[in-house]
């Protein structure tokens, strides 16, 4: 399970948060704005108004605890209260009692966060707070890693869609069931990409132009919900595609006696009308238990998303028995064609290691829990491995089933030659020759003059040009 990217958490909890997408200026001028004539009542103690770059606090009694609503904020739940405390002198306090080195003091914002997100954070701060930062910068670097290889493998996807389509030769069912896993992964591919970007461009924004706000849709509410729904859609079509595949090769495989056509109505509904059903499923329960929640963030943490992910899981599940199966009727098959046992080994590991990224089985590191809690290079290797895997499965599909297939290859290949052999060729007339030997010499048949090659037009043969005497035949001569 790829962790949700955290931009800056608050270390133990509390503090500060770093992830709205509000103009502190802005937010700061209206603060001053409401409170700076407040006056404090004649003889009690006061805490001054402040701003704590996300919320603004009142003139608080001193002694008392101000409480406001939790901001809507990813991975916060706004129907919650930030707390904070002004001390009895009228300070406010730090996070541990009697601590005043800042003026506008501490803010516990632990209790906004959503169950989810504080596990989340317990497991990213169980070391020390300088592994947590070293964990959050290769989740950064993680990123750029995964926009380089989806934009690599849609491109590649692209192109095999292309492939496909243009050659009559290559329409089977087979590739039918090909080209529709590819259609889910471009649709997938497109949407990470748009959504990458987008979230780079609004975090670019927001750093160098500190007074404006760039919206996107990782900021319009509706919009970015709908966003991951087509994302998880997409997903799922593709897991479903992929358990076609599975189904379809183990059918060509085993069954002996197997009607490819009747099949194929029965392989789409699977392959895009479950998945409808899955996505709604799953956006309805999430809309009700999330619905407060900026962007659905973290929702990949909750219990419901096992609505998504325990098909997915039951896909891979059943893809790698159809793999075992396959390379046991591969190895019967060698066995019965008298190879050698060395030979029989190298070609199943060779099929079951070409069948893994079809079948999907590759996903399963990516499904498994971040280890988080674990020391850095146990996340860095986890990291780098799952999201290369996730990020170039396109490209690696494209080149095993399509670059690298023998009948695509003919194909592209009659293609050209084809092409090539109906460009207009130049010749250039060879001159006459002999063949020359010690014993026999003879003189070649000449080559026709300029007139025969290019004749001249009908009015200047009939009156300019006189009639050709026949050539005396070259008598030949031995040696």
């Amino acid at each position: 399970m790829s962790i949700p990217s955290v931009t800056s958490p608050w270390s133990g909890g509390g503090g500060t948060s770093q992830t709205n997408q509000r103009p502190a200026n802005a937010s700061l001028d209206i603060c001053m704005a409401k409170y700076e004539e407040y006056a404090a009542p004649i003889g009690e103690l006061y805490c001054p108004w402040t701003w704590d770059q996300v919320l603004c606090w009142p003139p608080t009694k001193a002694g008392t605890t101000a409480t406001q609503r939790c901001p809507r904020d990813k991975g916060i739940d706004p129907t919650k209260f930030a707390t904070k405390r002004c001390s009895v002198d009228g300070r406010w306090e730090g996070k541990v009692s009697g601590d005043y080195t800042t003026p506008q003091g501490w803010t516990n914002y632990t209790p906004c966060y959503t169950p989810e997100m504080l596990e989340l954070f317990k497991k990213l701060y169980t070391g020390s707070e300088e592994a947590a930062r070293m964990k959050l910068d290769i989740a950064e670097k993680t990123r750029t890693l995964e926009i380089v290889g989806f934009s690599v493998s849609l491109a590649a996807l692209v192109i095999s869609l292309a492939i496909f389509c243009h050659f009559r030769s290559l329409r089977n069912n087979r590739t039918r069931i090909h080209k529709n896993l590819f259609v889910a992964m471009v649709i997938q591919v497109l949407i990470r990409l748009t959504l990458y970007i987008d979230q780079a461009l609004i975090r670019s924004g927001s750093e160098h132009r500190a007074n404006t706000i760039r919206h996107g849709i990782d900021n319009t509410s509706g919009l970015c919900e709908a966003s991951y729904v087509l994302l998880e859609y997409a997903r799922t079509a593709m897991f479903m595609w992929m358990f076609i595949e599975g189904l379809y090769l183990h059918n060509m495989v085993t069954v002996t006696v197997f009607q490819e056509k009747s099949y194929i109505p029965m392989y789409t509904a699977i392959g895009w009308g479950v998945p409808v059903a899955m996505t709604t499923a799953w956006a309805i329960a999430t809309y009700y238990n999330m619905g407060t929640t900026k962007c659905w963030w973290g929702y990949n943490l909750t219990l419901f998303f096992w609505i998504l992910e325990g098909p997915r899981m039951a896909v891979i599940l059943l893809n790698f028995l159809f793999l075992l199966n396959i390379i046991r009727v591969l190895v019967v098959k060698l066995r019965q064609s008298h190879t050698s046992e060395t030979e029989q080994v190298r070609k199943a590991v060779r099929a079951a290691v070409v069948l893994l990224p079809l079948l999907g089985i590759t996903n399963l590191l990516n499904m498994a829990e971040a280890p988080l809690d674990r020391s850095v290079w146990e996340f860095a290797i986890w990291s780098y491995g799952t999201h290369f895997l996730t990020s170039f499965q396109g490209l690696i599909i494209a080149f095993l089933y399509c670059f690298l297939n023998g009948e695509v290859r003919m194909a592209v290949a009659k293609s050209v030659s084809t092409y090539l052999s109906l460009r207009p060729h130049h010749f250039t007339p060879r001159h006459n020759s002999a063949y020359v030997s010690g014993v026999y010499t003879e003189q070649m048949v000449p080559l026709p003059t300029a007139s025969v090659l290019h004749p001249p037009p009908c009015w200047l043969r009939l009156c300019c040009t006189r009639p050709t005497p026949p050539e005396p035949a070259i008598p030949e001569t031995r040696v």
